[in-house]
């Protein structure tokens, strides 16, 4: 008998179907001002249905809407794509690819009065407040390129800024949108090769690359392989410095290593900064194969885990320097978003194991004094920021969590202690990000 897959298995196993639940149950007292919907994505193939890798997953969004002290409702749908409601192929017939034939299982963000679900190698498809899939977007026409699940909003412009890389040339090129939600600006980014370039990060006056030695191998496509790419020890290492307003990238090589996820950057002193949870190697590689096998990612006991890491890049001389922030187990850093690109005092991470205490922590960094707080989570989600309204310092807010696939969990972001808990009627799978959406 063949063993099924860990992402179908225990927390990370599918739900069925999508349901409805209202006035949810609520332990403590949640803040008034959370008023809005919490929102996050992940894989979740249908019963029976085939999945060649946890990454591959139809996308389903678990959505909850808070509104005056109350958890009005809970309810799940499934991102209605093409390759969902009509098994269409990703790649055609005639060897092109059809960008709106993909999961939109990794992310869900806003901007400019819509919501988008995001996967890295296609279009983003936009849903409605509650959740009805309207379709796919390329912006008018204007994208021909997939989009990141990962693009960063400029708290100062409003802008969106984003990219698509390949596997084919162009392997990369950069977007950017209107505050107001127009494709103002496309432009080919000339880059060594395809690599799975997962995320970048911005600061006031640059985009930062991530160019990593995770490959885009032919011969795993054409094997049918659920993630076409492997570790290339030749590939090298290398981050690229690039000015928003036009102009060369500037290429740093670093010790190899793989990034799946920035924490922010910023510029100080003339120089770039970039914090992010860093793999080395051998930890990726454990990983990978944990992601695309039969062992628990989630639970392996910090086997392939990455930590919290700092780059520092001189565009004028061209020296960059690295050094480790902490040593312990962590993953989805997040930052109050009103910091994107500009310098930031705290970051918040999933850590691991807490001793004795649950299968995982919520972690908070005051990169300022370097002091780090972690309270026990049983296997808690990205952990989301959410600002007050009337703030007095950086971290004067809350942090929203999936904890243990059962309740969604409202901390203090000042000292992580628990505001409110909200029974979820349903588990929710493990799964990767999601975002708060306040209403107007």
């Amino acid at each position: 008998m063949t063993e099924a897959p860990a992402w179908l298995e225990g927390h990370l196993a599918p739900v069925p179907d999508e349901i409805d639940a209202l006035d949810l149950e609520v332990t403590g007292t949640l803040p008034p001002e959370l008023t809005g919907r919490f929102f996050r994505n992940g894989p979740n193939p249908r019963p029976g249905e085939a999945s060649g890798h946890w990454f591959t997953g139809h996308g389903m969004i678990h959505g909850v809407r808070l509104r005056d002290g109350r958890a009005e409702w809970y309810r799940n749908r499934w991102v209605r794509t093409t390759q969902f409601t009509d098994d269409a192929p990703f790649v055609r017939e005639d060897l092109t690819f059809d960008r709106a034939a993909v999961p939109a299982n990794t992310h869900v963000v806003p901007h400019a009065d819509k919501i988008f679900a995001l996967v890295e190698v296609g279009f983003p498809y936009e849903l409605t407040p509650e959740l009805d899939t309207v379709g796919p977007c390329d912006f008018g026409g204007r994208l021909t390129t997939a989009m990141t699940a990962h693009p960063k909003q400029d708290p100062v412009t409003g802008e969106l800024l984003f990219f698509g890389y390949g596997f084919l040339p162009p392997y990369l090129t950069y977007h950017r949108l209107s505050a107001a939600g127009e494709l103002v600006e496309s432009r080919e980014i000339p880059a060594p090769g395809p690599t799975m370039m997962h995320d970048f990060a911005i600061t006031e006056n640059y985009v930062v690359w991530l160019d990593l030695p995770m490959v885009f191998d032919l011969d795993l496509a054409a094997g049918g392989a659920g993630m076409p790419y492997r570790w290339d020890d030749g590939y090298g290492a290398r981050i690229g410095v690039m000015p928003r307003a036009g102009g060369d990238v500037r290429w740093f090589d670093v010790e190899p290593c793989y990034v799946f996820h920035v924490g922010n950057a910023h510029e100080r002193d003339g120089k770039v900064v970039l914090d992010g949870a860093r793999y080395r190697p051998d930890d990726f590689r454990t990983l990978w194969t944990m992601i695309g096998g039969s062992a628990d990612p989630a639970l392996s006991a910090g086997a392939g885990a990455a930590t919290l890491h700092r780059w520092t890049f001189d565009p004028a001389t061209g020296r960059a320097a690295e050094e480790a922030l902490d040593d312990r187990n962590i993953e989805f850093p997040t930052h109050d978003d009103d910091r994107t690109g500009r310098e930031h005092r705290y970051l918040y991470a999933v850590g691991g194991a807490v001793p004795g205490a649950g299968a995982g922590s919520i972690v908070k960094y005051d990169l300022a004094t370097g002091g780090v707080t972690a309270v026990a989570a049983e296997l808690p989600g990205e952990a989301v920021f959410v600002p007050a309204a009337d703030r007095t310092s950086e971290d004067d807010g809350w942090l929203l969590s999936v904890v243990d696939g059962r309740e969604l969990v409202v901390l203090d972001a000042t000292d992580l202690t628990r505001t409110a808990s909200i029974r979820l009627p349903r588990r929710v799978p493990a799964g990767f990000h999601g975002s708060w959406i306040p209403d107007a």
